[in-house]
């Protein structure tokens, strides 16, 4: 199975995949200790990404971030000041600093 965020964090593939005709979908890359945004252009193009194993989209920077509308967000959990629980290393939360599109947390509900 393709997975595109951690195992105990919802699942996006199918999302991507279902959109991915109709819009441009950037994912995420791991680029040493940070994320870069890269254009998914098919899940051929896909390859194993250096820091988790998750596959990554092959190709170059995605140049203009301040175009994209809407970032899904997948996580373990997030508080009530829409904090997210990630892995420690914050890789998501430097490069939403950096962005200022609209933000969708997903995750597990566990009440």
């Amino acid at each position: 199975m393709l997975y595109w965020s951690m195992n105990d964090e919802v699942q996006t593939h199918d999302f991507v995949q279902k959109w991915a005709d109709k819009k441009e979908i950037i994912l995420p890359s791991v680029n040493g200790n940070e994320l870069i945004l890269k254009k998914f252009n098919g899940i051929n193009k896909m390859v194993k990404g250096e820091s988790f194993g998750i596959p990554e989209p092959d190709g170059e920077l995605y140049p203009f971030p301040e175009l994209i509308d809407v970032i899904i967000v997948p996580g373990v959990a997030f508080d009530k000041q829409n904090n997210r629980l990630g892995r420690g290393k914050a890789f998501y939360d430097k490069l939403l600093k950096t962005v200022k599109s609209k933000k969708v947390g997903v995750c597990f509900d566990f009440r």
